[in-house]
């Protein structure tokens, strides 16, 4: 167990330093900010603000929560759910590239640096690719993390990057960032407080405009992110 079950690990896992590439994939936002759907801190918060609440941030939430269970309680078929779940739900080429590079490197980098057994349970139940989501919960579940401290802390970090993509597009600048990123912290918590008790059957959305805009970006002139 991680540091006696402490926080600290989440905040090591979700820094810039840890090697899971989030800086190259702006989830869509690219196209939006192409557009001009997204041109200012209004805009941004309002777009992020969907994902948490009916969109890709809420669903990711409740994967991780699920996967952290399945992976508590050492059951391997209910993890194997989540995992094939969480690749299936990917609306696009680029969103489950975003989403499986990352959770391939999550796992690869804490398996070898933060060990635990329920990584071994995972490589058990699922050969192929995993969401990120699902391999921060499996990694939380093995070092004992709180499931509330750890989905705020996955919300937050979605929120981040997110932001800081907005941010080296020019859609924003670095203060108006900042502001963004404190005005959906309530929103970052309620999805975090929902998804601790919500299962499977709950996953679903409505951000529809930000699949479309990964769709696009697929085919998008200039791109600077990977999706």
């Amino acid at each position: 167990m991680a540091d006696g079950g402490s926080s600290l690990p989440l905040m090591v896992w979700f820094s810039p330093a840890f090697p899971v590439g989030a800086f190259a994939y702006s989830h869509g936002l690219e196209w939006a900010v192409e557009t001009g759907a997204i041109h200012d801190g209004e805009t941004a918060r309002r777009w992020i603000a969907d994902l948490l609440e009916m969109g890709s941030g809420r669903n990711d939430a409740i994967l991780l929560a699920a996967a952290y269970r399945a992976a508590s309680a050492g059951d391997a078929a209910a993890l194997r759910e989540v995992v094939e779940l969480g690749v299936a739900l990917q609306p696009t080429a680029e969103r489950r590239l975003e989403a499986t590079a990352q959770g391939n490197a999550f796992v690869t980098a804490a398996r070898a640096s933060w060990p635990c057994p329920t990584f071994d349970l995972l490589a058990s139940a699922w050969p192929g690719d995993v969401v990120y989501p699902v391999a921060v919960g499996v990694a939380a579940a093995g070092h004992g993390l709180d499931l509330g401290q750890t989905l705020d802390a996955a919300m937050l970090a979605f929120v981040a990057n997110l932001v800081s993509a907005a941010v080296r597009l020019g859609a924003i600048g670095q203060t108006d960032g900042q502001r963004v990123t404190a005005a959906l912290l309530p929103a970052v918590r309620a999805t975090a407080a929902t998804a601790a008790t919500s299962t499977l059957d709950d996953l679903g959305g409505a951000a529809w405009r930000s699949d479309i805009a990964s769709a696009r970006h697929e085919t998008q002139y200039t791109r600077l992110f990977r999706s």
